[in-house]
């Protein structure tokens, strides 16, 4: 059990360093799939209920929900309390001027047929970066915001990320 405890905290890590939540209308919820030939598969959801900083991290606290299937085809309800970091994004440089990491999107190929109009789209990878610097106001602000994720202030982070979760739930 404590081998897939442990398979479920990466999953974790991964949903909160960057996976889409489960629905639009639950902002902070993230399915977790785990799969281990000792223990069996787990299915369930990852629920953010606050963020916090521990030991000079950022982490995210919450409660998993879902069900362990072992080998022999028994089922087990699973809820457990977690706490997981959480991977900022880093900024690099650019011949001395800040480039900051806004948005890295890939959407995979995708196939639609509208009433006999068929759409196909190849992959899709979008990059936004910010270059801060004089003159660049724009790229001066959104490196400000990112700023805030660099570990300086990751109590206020953790204060906003926590009263996030309380306004879009």
């Amino acid at each position: 059990m404590k081998k897939l405890i442990a398979t479920v905290a990466v999953v974790l890590a991964l949903c909160v360093a960057g996976a889409a939540p489960a629905s639009a209308d639950a902002p902070f919820k993230f399915p977790v799939h785990a799969f281990s030939l000792e223990q069996g598969v787990f299915d369930g959801t990852f629920t953010v209920k606050w963020f916090g900083v521990e030991n000079g991290a950022l982490v995210a606290s919450g409660v998993v929900v879902g069900t362990l299937v072992d080998e022999n085809g028994v089922t087990t309800s699973i809820y457990r309390t977690v706490t997981i970091p959480v991977n900022l994004p880093a900024s690099a440089s650019r011949t001395g001027r800040d480039v900051c990491d806004i948005l890295h999107l890939e959407l995979g190929p995708l196939d639609l047929d509208l009433l006999g109009l068929v759409v196909h789209l190849d992959q899709v990878v979008l990059d936004i970066d910010a270059v801060s610097g004089s003159g660049n106001l724009l790229g001066n602000l959104l490196c400000a915001i990112v700023g805030l994720l660099d570990g300086s202030n990751l109590g206020q982070l953790a204060n906003l990320l926590t009263k996030l979760i309380g306004v879009l739930t």
